[in-house]
């Protein structure tokens, strides 16, 4: 089964340095946990959500993994703990590393914890943005739309209100 998970980190690791850094590392222990890493996008920078007040480093990756999303979805979250993650803190607040579980080949996927594709994935710039580079053509499941028809339609400029 093929994935799409977001990457984003806005807080230093005592190891593995700056967020981009985080970023790089974190595709590398995808890997090392059985998850095959078959294109990551570029990293970008990212003004952050709710009260953080640092800059994110975001990307995407395409991933393929033999488990379902609910099994997937506990590798990332044990991922995000050994890079120093808590799961008790405020919500948006800053983090080492956050992955987010977005689409997948299977369709849609609703668990306890956990709905695919990710719920507000097509209002974010930061996760269809770099979206773009790993599966630009890849359709939601629920709206038919590809990544980029979705990052097209978030970031066309409009017009001015009268």
């Amino acid at each position: 089964m093929r994935y799409v998970i977001a990457l984003g980190s806005n807080r230093r690791h005592r190891r593995h340095g700056d967020p981009r850094g985080v970023l790089k590392a974190a595709l590398a222990a995808l890997d090392q946990a059985g998850v095959k890493v078959l294109a990551a996008s570029p990293i970008v920078a990212s003004a952050p959500l709710g009260p953080s007040l640092r800059r994110y480093a975001n990307g995407a990756a395409l991933v393929k993994s033999k488990r379902e999303p609910d099994r997937l979805l506990a590798v990332l979250k044990t991922l995000e703990r050994k890079f120093g993650r808590s799961h008790g803190g405020q919500r948006w607040a800053a983090r080492v590393l956050d992955l987010d579980l977005v689409l997948w080949s299977g369709g849609a996927w609703s668990s306890p914890g956990l709905t695919v594709p990710h719920p507000a994935y097509r209002e974010r710039a930061f996760v269809l943005g770099p979206m773009l580079a790993v599966a630009p053509d890849w359709r939601d499941p629920l709206g038919g739309l590809t990544t980029r028809q979705l990052h097209a339609r978030l970031t066309r400029p409009r017009p001015a209100p009268r």
